[in-house]
């Protein structure tokens, strides 16, 4: 009995230390996977704090949520994680993990901390994208630079916030600048891509725009705002350089339209449209359509006030409406700009003397008859209006009659000889040569030049006290 109880007994220990063994090396890989994370936490925090510096948040996070699997009561893998998601701005996982972090560490001033600022940084972003909807840019931006991206840098939603309102704001470089920090992440975001590439074309350096965007379509052929910009971009080239070819071939009216299509594709693409308004004002001016290339020149300085080229168009659209002070002023700023420039003088000069030919009389329309009126027309529209406004005939308004009596003669005077005719029509002032200086022409007398007027028909019939006899010849005489 003896040896069949010892036996017994060694079976026994045997099955225990054998199960025992089992146990051990069951259990033995789960032990150091456990000591790899919870005997090693110091270490796993260095090296998700190493992937946080470098962007890599995706293989932090992975680390993080392997840590929390493992001990779900391993506080300070919340905090991490927490912080983490508060920087890429996932809002709502983050302040489940301060949440919880606060937890298992109640009253934690750093986890207080942060949370506070998770929800600061929360508010913020929803306030910047109300000021964005609503069009007040720089508040948004202010919200995004101070609160935002200070507690979420690595907020992809804000920075692609902070690009639309850069380029609202016509800051380009900065948007420039801002999507390459994007792209150097990550080169195939196609966003950034599209908003790069509007900044280019809003700068007009249009090939590298249409880069960007085929870059982007290549990418994702469908995306319905990359296709937008590019066919948009490719549709504006194509209206410019039908215009551009029109004027070079004297098609001029067929030119403006296609410069006013060019126009209405994108009014707000000032860096590219300004130079439609100046080409639409100068074939405007080809035209003579002078009030509408003004209007044309006005369009293309008020988007650069020191383009030169539009302030010698403006002046000439200017001449063409009779403004001669506003021509003048114009070709006069553009040759203090560019005083080397001899073709801005010539203008300058025609400008100054149309302006000086303004404010002497126009004999031509003081005895209503053309420029290109005969000799012949010029004598009966003289001979016309003497008879009407002679004084003796209109002795209740004596004193106008007199006035006009005296511009007629003196209109006759010039245009009835070849000689001061031509001086006149050359912008000569013939009133400085003896045509009664600053008093005017006087055909009554008073010690001045004495003029001879004849009629070779006669009125026909006579005027009371000084009328002219009728009949033969006769010649009035001042």
């Amino acid at each position: 009995m003896e040896a069949s109880a010892w036996r017994g007994l060694a079976f026994t220990a045997f099955l225990l230390n054998f199960v025992l063994v089992c146990q051990l090396l069951l259990l033995q890989p789960l032990v150091s996977a456990s000591d790899g994370i919870l005997g090693n936490s110091a270490e796993l925090f260095e090296k998700v704090s190493q992937n946080v510096k470098v962007k890599r948040y995706s293989e932090a996070l992975d680390d993080l949520n392997a840590a929390i699997e493992a001990d779900p009561k391993l506080s300070e893998a919340y905090f991490h994680r927490g912080s983490i998601l508060r920087q890429l701005c996932r809002y709502n996982e983050s302040e489940k993990n301060y949440k919880k972090y606060l937890e298992l560490k109640p009253g934690n001033s750093a986890g207080e901390k942060e949370l506070s600022q998770l929800l600061q940084a929360q508010s913020a972003l929803e306030t910047a994208l109300k000021h964005f909807d609503t069009g007040d840019h720089p508040k948004a931006l202010e919200f995004l630079d101070k609160v935002v991206l200070v507690f979420s840098p690595a907020c992809s939603e804000a920075k692609l916030l902070k690009i639309k309102l850069l380029l609202a704001t016509k800051d380009y470089s900065a948007a420039i600048l801002h999507t390459g920090y994007i792209l150097k992440e990550d080169e195939s975001n196609l966003d950034a891509l599209l908003l790069r590439g509007r900044a280019y074309y809003y700068l007009a350096d249009h090939d590298v725009a249409s880069r960007h965007f085929q870059k982007g379509l290549r990418l994702d052929p469908e995306h319905g705002e990359l296709k937008k910009a590019y066919f948009g971009l490719k549709n504006l080239l194509k209206k410019t350089k039908s215009a551009e070819d029109n004027v070079s071939k004297g098609k001029l009216r067929l030119a403006v339209e296609e410069y006013n299509a060019a126009l209405a594709l994108d009014p707000n693409h000032l860096t590219h449209n300004v130079h439609l308004h100046l080409g639409l004002c100068k074939v405007l001016v080809k035209l003579g359509r002078g009030k509408d290339a003004v209007t044309s020149c006005n369009e293309a300085l008020n988007i650069d006030g020191d383009l030169i080229e539009a302030l010698v168009q403006r002046g000439e659209a200017k001449l063409l409406t009779e403004d001669w002070e506003g021509a003048v002023e114009d070709l006069k700023s553009a040759a203090q700009s560019s005083p080397q420039d001899m073709n801005i003088r010539e203008a300058l000069m025609r400008a100054e003397k149309a302006l000086k030919m303004s404010k002497r009389k126009d004999w031509y329309k003081i005895l209503g008859v053309s420029k290109t009126a005969s000799v012949a027309e010029i004598k009966r529209a003289y001979k016309k209006l003497a008879l009407q406004w002679h004084p003796d005939k209109n002795v209740e308004n004596r004193e106008e009659a007199e006035a006009k009596f005296r511009d007629i003669a003196a209109a006759y005077e010039v245009l009835g000889n070849e000689e001061k005719r031509t001086r006149f029509d050359r912008g000569e002032d013939i009133e400085d040569m003896g045509m009664g200086g600053g008093g005017g022409f006087n055909p009554f007398g008073g010690g001045g030049q004495q003029f001879t007027f004849t009629f070779d028909g006669g009125f026909g019939g006579g005027f009371g006290g000084g009328g002219f006899p009728g009949g033969g010849g006769f010649e009035f005489h001042f």
